[in-house]
């Protein structure tokens, strides 16, 4: 958001959680938008957004539930399709949804043998206790090391995706998380965020059907610090700090 504004010569406020990793902030401000804290829930965030929209003669750019930000993001899955016609299945992170939502539209239109699979962390399981529910559900409370999939409440648009197109909502733990995050640094040099590696950790543990179907896992997300990645590898994969500079 802070690159396009930039580029386009506009002014930028970004609104995150009190709580929001410090790496992020320094993107932010690095590429020269205005950052606020506020609360630690999107919904708190959206508040203050269309209070300080009105105030400055600002538009607001929704996080997730917006028929732009959906079809945005659909564009990962009219990439996946493009690359591969005949997979079979394909694994998105949820946060909001908006990632999700976008996928399974742009795979039911263009692979539609795939099924579609959400992950999110057990705590912080908003669209899946929707779905059960089958209305959107607001949490009381969110606790989970993947802070990009921490929304409370999952958008109506991306709800309703949800419930039309995608086969389950899936969970996984904060440690089959990191394991993940680790993995990706492990086998692919990759240093992704917890967020990012969502998808992949319900993989490798179980939580998606292992039943042999051509899966394409989508990897969302590099805003990590870089100490905490690094504490993160070495602990799940026995690797030295050495060894992590090395590579």
């Amino acid at each position: 958001m802070a690159i396009a504004a930039r580029q386009l010569g506009l002014p930028a406020v970004v609104i995150v959680p009190v709580n929001a990793p410090q790496v992020k902030i320094d993107g932010i401000v690095g590429e020269g938008a205005e950052v606020v804290r506020e609360g630690t829930t999107s919904i708190e965030r959206r508040r203050l957004a269309e209070r300080m929209a009105g105030e400055r003669g600002l538009a607001v750019v929704p996080p997730f539930d917006d028929r732009r930000i959906i079809a945005g993001q659909g564009t990962v899955g009219l990439e996946i399709a493009e690359d591969w016609p005949d997979v079979e299945r394909v694994v998105v992170p949820v946060g909001g949804g908006g990632l999700l939502a976008g996928v399974a539209a742009a795979i039911a239109e263009l692979a539609p043998r795939a099924r579609i699979y959400g992950v999110e962390p057990e705590g912080a399981a908003a669209m899946r206790a929707s779905l059960q529910q089958g209305s959107p559900v607001t949490l009381d409370s969110v606790d989970t090391v993947a802070d990009g999939l921490k929304p409370v409440r999952p958008g109506d648009l991306t709800f309703a995706h949800a419930r039309a197109l995608v086969e389950e909502i899936v969970l996984v733990d904060d440690q089959a998380i990191l394991r993940g995050v680790a993995w990706l640094a492990h086998e692919f040099r990759m240093m992704v965020e917890p967020s990012g590696a969502a998808a992949l950790a319900a993989v490798l543990h179980g939580a998606v059907p292992e039943d042999g179907a051509a899966t394409a896992i989508v990897i969302s997300g590099g805003n990590v610090d870089p100490s905490s990645w690094a504490e993160w590898v070495a602990e799940y994969t026995g690797m030295t700090d050495q060894e992590l500079h090395e590579r």
